[in-house]
């Protein structure tokens, strides 16, 4: 995963939308669900218990740590 091709919010978002594509896809993750609002994209990616909102941020280095586990 070195490829880091996000510049701004919405590539940022885009490459975490990925990487939580491919975390399901190698049934790391269950699911994963993304809100798209005009301004921000929020992610909702699930634990044991619960599912709790994170910034594209914490869910880019959530998901980036599963995927390269």
């Amino acid at each position: 995963m070195a490829d880091r091709t996000f510049h701004d919010q919405l590539s940022l978002e885009e490459q975490t939308e990925k990487l939580g594509k491919k975390a399901v896809a190698l049934g790391l993750i269950p699911s994963f669900v993304v809100h798209y609002f005009p301004d921000t994209w929020v992610f909702y990616v699930p634990n044991e218990n619960q599912s709790e909102a994170l910034t594209p941020e914490e869910a880019y280095f959530r998901l980036k740590k599963l995927v390269e586990q």
